[in-house]
């Protein structure tokens, strides 16, 4: 495995920025950092106009002092090419690598990612960092990884992306007769007849052509990949031993397919910033991890992925900062660790004076280390040291969840029957098995499916007749599918399938829908059978039977006494079409009995509610986590050794002989080493609930 180089812990720190603050500060943080056992920090990444500060004039020497500072303190560098910020004088040099918006407005130098990623002039300037600073410390003893760019997440509309993209296109397509089929550029005279007449999707008069749309997202990721690649290759080149990765951002805005760029870095790395105060945070803490964890699966460097960025002692939501209660910070590190992060890093290690983000969540707070948040950062430090043996531990997830960038970029496109927020609708799926305490990996496309023994497919709006095809396949072995509506409606290029929907996933699952009844804002459908007072919302259907049967039905309204779930037994599978929103409740029950059906438990079947229980296994070992999301203590029946217990102070030997329970605090976490391996995956249940027809 590709993994930082020197370390055999998991990793601690974050985000350094030296080159802030004064050199007699340098001493004093390098010290703070062995007292909260820090050991790995990113160092550069947005200083380029420190390093080079004119073209082809390097200031190498500050850099220098920070890095042989570090490697005495026994803290190793992930050091980053600094090009998501070019400096003043690049901007000066070359206004046309400015950014340009789909409005036509060319922004100016003053922020971050403030360029055009197909200018020629930054991609050079890009390369040529990046190998000054390969040159010049691939033999320092602190350079543990390579940390290409920040969150690349940028777009542009300048006329250097509108020829890239045109190139793109007629790699993509082939031809004009092709491009103009897949965009069905027929509608509104549209139909182009010479490349030069197209360009970006430029804001219009109206809607947009959403297969124009489509393949400028898909052009933007393949893109961004190749500016990050000519990075990676370079620094391969140099340092071949050195693995390289970048980090992740996540967001409907980010024009990335993170699946897909994980088979070009040597380890997943993500960056995690929860936007909900409640619980919903540790909600999405845990969709981002599975998310990671299932990306990894393609990566060279195998199944391990590291949180790169994450808050401190800060939510993040619109409009306002919540700071994180006592403990949280922990929880949210370690909840990452359990579903196979290696370590838990976090931006940044000391907050700024000035700048933008003055104000954002570091390790050593504007108040310094004689405050809550360092104290804890210590106190993290001493945990994660005690982890280090679950390093090697693999999650298992006996559920997979669809997940493709390209369905939720197309269900952004514009002329759709209602506004659907795909993410919306796989954090929905995500939840209720959260919620149930079943453990879920993430399915990405032209992934073998063998290893699920059951799958949910929520707003898979883009269905290609290869994939419709390998679910068929899957399911008639006897895989449990789920499909939730605006699923298998269009085809890869974004068009409508005819002959009814759910299109190419039609007789898979038994049905024929006819038409779409989207429900008004807060309005909801009564709906039959189990379990009582179930509703569904935002969206219902006219299901015609066409092989399946019935499971739930509407109660009221236009679609009264017509199916609203369905069940199509295919094989030795069984297929499920769901045409509503189903309430939390009645979502949490359906999946959860269908898991039961398919021979799936909880992960800890002896948590009760508001205790997540997430567990990493080798063949020999297992270690079960257990983490108390209420405010009251909980005692749960265990069979194992205290790793971590929340009732001790960190560093404090926990209880050294085998326990058959253990009481975790409100908000607490604990960490046992289990006997044997048991996961999820390999256990039956003796007494499945019964799914009743309407």
């Amino acid at each position: 495995m590709r993994w930082p180089r020197g370390l055999t812990r998991l990793c601690y720190g974050g985000d350094y920025n030296p080159e802030q603050w004064p050199e007699a500060v340098w001493a004093d943080d390098v010290e703070l950092m062995r007292r909260a056992r820090v050991n790995l920090v990113t160092v550069g990444v947005f200083a380029w106009s420190r390093l080079e500060p004119a073209a082809g004039a390097y200031d190498f020497g500050w850099l220098d002092r920070v890095l042989d500072l570090l490697h005495d303190g026994g803290v190793r560098v992930a050091l980053a090419t600094p090009t998501a910020s070019p400096p003043p004088w690049f901007s000066l040099a070359h206004p046309d690598a400015l950014p340009v918006t789909a409005d036509g407005v060319r922004l100016h130098h003053g922020s971050r990612d403030t360029y055009c990623p197909s200018a020629p002039a930054y991609r050079s300037a890009a390369l040529r960092i990046a190998g000054a600073l390969a040159t010049r410390y691939r033999d320092h003893p602190a350079l543990a990884l390579w940390h290409v760019h920040n969150e690349y997440s940028a777009a542009c509309h300048c006329a250097h992306s509108a020829a890239a993209f045109r190139r793109w296109l007629r790699h993509r397509h082939g031809d004009l007769a092709t491009l103009n089929d897949a965009w069905d550029t027929s509608f509104w005279s549209q139909h182009y007849g010479d490349w030069e007449q197209i360009g970006t999707p430029r804001a219009t008069r109206y809607l947009a052509n959403p297969g124009h749309e489509l393949d400028f997202r898909r052009f933007c990721s393949d893109e961004l990949l190749a500016a990050y690649t000519d990075q990676r290759d370079l620094l391969r080149t140099v340092t071949p031993d050195v693995p390289v990765t970048t980090n992740y951002v996540l967001g409907g805005w980010v024009p990335v397919d993170h699946a897909r760029w994980s088979a070009e870095v040597d380890l997943v790395a993500i960056d995690h910033y929860p936007s909900q105060v409640g619980i919903g945070a540790e909600e999405q803490t845990a969709l981002a991890a599975d998310l990671a964890r299932s990306w990894a699966r393609r990566s060279p460097g195998g199944p391990g992925w590291l949180l790169m960025e994450s808050a401190p002692n800060l939510i993040y939501t619109a409009g306002r900062m919540h700071t994180k209660e006592p403990g949280r910070m922990a929880r949210h590190s370690l909840a990452h660790v359990a579903r196979g992060s290696r370590g838990a890093m976090f931006f940044q290690w000391r907050a700024p004076r000035g700048g933008a983000e003055r104000f954002h969540s570091a390790l050593v707070p504007h108040a310094g280390p004689d405050s809550r948040i360092f104290r804890e950062a210590v106190a993290l430090g001493a945990t994660l040291d005690q982890l280090s043996e679950v390093d090697e531990g693999a999650v298992h997830a006996p559920i997979g969840i669809g997940w493709d960038a390209e369905s939720w970029w197309a269900l952004q496109g514009p002329g759709l029957p209602a506004e659907l927020d795909y993410l919306a609708e796989v954090s929905a799926a995500h939840r209720a098995l959260w919620q149930a305490g079943i453990g879920t990996d993430f399915v990405s496309p032209g992934e073998p499916l063998a290893r699920w023994k059951m799958l949910v497919l929520p707003a898979r709006y883009l269905v290609t007749d290869a994939f419709a095809a390998q679910l068929g396949e899957w399911v008639a072995a006897g895989g449990q599918l789920v499909v939730t509506y605006l699923s298998g409606v269009a085809d890869e290029h974004g068009r409508v399938r005819l002959g009814g929907y759910p299109g190419a996933l039609r007789d898979l699952l038994g049905i024929r829908v006819e038409e779409f009844w989207p429900l008004a804002e807060g309005e909801t459908l009564t709906l039959s059978s189990q379990p009582p007072g179930a509703t569904g919302s935002f969206w219902s259907e006219t299901v015609r039977l066409a092989g399946a049967e019935p499971v739930i039905g509407y109660a009221e309204g236009p679609l009264a006494g017509q199916p609203a779930v369905t069940r199509h037994r295919v094989g030795s599978g069984t297929a499920w079409y769901v045409s509503t929103r189903l309430d939390e409740a009645a979502y949490r029950w359906l999946l959860t009995s269908m898991a039961a059906t398919a021979g799936i438990e909880p992960t800890c079947p002896a948590a009760p509610d508001g205790v997540e229980a997430v567990r990493r296994s080798t063949p020999d070992t297992s270690w079960l986590f257990l983490f108390n999301h209420t405010d009251r203590p909980h005692r749960v029946p265990v069979s194992g050794t205290v790793l971590i217990d929340a009732n001790r102070g960190p560093g404090e030997l926990a209880h050294p002989q085998p326990v058959s329970e253990v009481l975790v605090p409100p908000g607490g976490v604990a960490v046992l080493r289990e006997p044997s391996p048991a996961p999820a995956a390999e256990r039956g249940v003796h007494d499945p609930q019964d799914i009743r027809h309407v």
